[in-house]
């Protein structure tokens, strides 16, 4: 569709009131300030609900790999409904930082506000509630049933639960189902609403051809409704506990390699199955978004597998499913746009997977000078990025441009001024000669951080994925997006050729 550009966002670190970024108003602004900047795509994170006790509120580990996060549920559209109160709302404590999410305080009181909402909504008489529990039954029953019973036994993980629940044996199921009916239904009540206020905020988008690239996490967490009700597809031990987990070796991000935590497939069992599960996932995923990046692309040619308790120094390579799943995806749903994560160690088969997909992949310009000396073959060298690929200065495992800068030794420095002739150049401004050579570049999609466009630094980085606690916790003050830095945006993607079709009449619409 020729030369594009977008802007990395993710939801939770939109502004706004209570707490966390939401499908509320301020969702709605930003697709609007995305629209005049002339942008064709909004990438955000996963929108799954982090596993609060087990993943340090990590988007990549979830209670399910098809539930929505419930904090992203707007208080506001709830108020307008009129089952909360604003005094009720505005009399919670969410934190007193509105640069800064506070996980601890959203799970502890975001969750009695929403109960207050669905004891009072009467959900049960809505026939578009009913329709969306027929239709996702077969995902929501489970997840509703394990947010329960988490509750239930104390958020105790799910192989510690009473043996005939743990192994999710069907007349444990009735009882449970039956016992903790209001505790299920309310669970479900917070996906409805999730959906709804989503695919209302996902058609506005579209609607203003601002098109949504998710995220598939390429694992699952252990404690999830998508473990305990499908272990046969997990590398687990007679007892349901892991043999082995994910991570990755050392790399760019971690000289000591990264123990993920999460529970490999047992790729033998999805393929007897056609990838039942994994068609699920992504169907679902599709149904969410207009584009899907899938995170660590090289872990489905070969994942590293590394025993359980022990570092990832003495974790080894196995064979993942490879082009089999793509196939199997291609045969169920057609061709899908996808946009492949291969960062990391790259080997001849993965780059062969890449092509046989036909996806285009990422290009990371921080990348380009990691070495001692800028090599011509380096692929994330500006002159060296092709057409068929997304480039982005830094992705949000990265920090922002000007806080990696002004992490660089001297001599690293004056590598990446004397490559982009910026010798001169305020170390505070570097983030400008990373997002120009973006948008210049040859690449048909260029997506840039929000902290990029803004100049912001280490104080913004999102995630570092080699420090567990720490991360996810970033927000965006809502006077930052001013009109300003909108037509700087515009001016800047017009420039290089990636406006958006319908971008000069907005412009007409709004600045004229």
């Amino acid at each position: 569709m020729g030369r594009a550009s977008g802007i990395l966002m993710a939801v939770s670190a939109l502004p706004g009131a209570y707490g966390i970024g939401s499908f509320g108003q301020e969702a709605y602004r930003f697709v609007d300030f995305l629209e005049g900047a002339g942008q064709t795509y909004w990438q955000i994170l996963p929108l799954n609900p982090p596993n609060h006790h087990k993943s340090f509120d990590s988007p990549y580990q979830s209670f399910s790999a098809f539930a929505g996060n419930p904090y992203y549920i707007s208080l506001d559209a709830l108020i307008r409904e009129g089952v909360l109160s604003r005094e009720e709302v505005e009399a919670v404590d969410f934190g007193s930082d509105p640069e800064h999410v506070d996980y601890g305080k959203l799970y502890a009181l975001r969750f009695p506000l929403l109960r207050k909402a669905y004891e009072r909504s009467r959900i049960a008489e809505n026939e578009d509630y009913q329709r969306f529990i027929r239709e996702n039954a077969w995902w929501l029953d489970d997840y509703a049933l394990f947010m329960a019973l988490k509750s239930f036994f104390q958020d105790a993980e799910w192989p510690d639960w009473p043996e005939d629940i743990s192994r999710h044996w069907g007349y444990a199921l009735d009882y449970y189902n039956q016992l903790l009916y209001f505790d299920i239904e309310f669970h479900k009540y917070t996906q409805f609403k999730f959906f709804q206020q989503w695919n209302a905020l996902k058609a506005y988008a579209n609607a203003r051809h601002i098109r949504i690239i998710g995220d598939i996490p390429i694992y699952v967490s252990f404690d999830s409704a998508d473990v305990w009700a499908h272990s046969g597809l997990f590398q687990l031990n007679e007892n349901n506990r892991q043999s082995a987990v994910a991570g990755c070796p050392p790399d760019a991000f971690s000289a000591e390699g990264q123990v993920w935590g999460t529970p490999l497939y047992r790729w033998e069992k999805h393929r007897e199955d056609r990838y039942g599960w994994w068609m699920a996932r992504l169907w679902m995923n599709f149904q969410q978004c207009d584009m899907l990046r899938i995170d660590h692309f090289r872990g489905l040619d070969e994942y590293f597998s590394i025993p359980a308790g022990e570092p990832a120094l003495n974790g080894h390579w196995e064979k993942g499913p490879g082009m089999a799943l793509f196939r199997q995806m291609w045969q169920n749903m057609g061709y899908k746009p996808v946009i492949v994560e291969d960062l990391g160690y790259m080997t001849d088969s993965v780059r062969q997977m890449v092509r046989e997909t036909g996806f285009p992949n990422m290009k990371v310009l921080q990348f380009g000078f990691d070495e001692k000396d800028i090599g011509s073959s380096n692929d994330y060298l500006v002159h060296n990025i092709p057409e068929h690929c997304v480039v982005y200065p830094g992705t949000h495992d990265n920090d922002p441009v000007n806080g990696w800068f002004a992490a660089l030794g001297e001599n690293e420095q004056r590598m990446v001024r004397e490559y982009f002739g910026a010798e001169k150049l305020a170390n505070g401004r570097m983030h400008e000669v990373f997002v120009r050579a973006a948008m210049m570049c040859r690449a048909e999609t260029c997506v840039i951080l929000i902290q990029d466009w803004l100049g912001m630094g280490h104080e913004a980085r999102i995630n570092d994925p080699a420090l567990l606690p720490g991360n996810w916790h970033w927000r965006l003050k809502g006077d930052y997006l001013t009109e300003e830095l909108q037509k700087r945006i515009f001016e800047t993607t017009r420039r290089y050729g990636r406006l958006n079709w319908d971008a000069e009449s907005v412009q007409q619409r709004q600045w004229v």
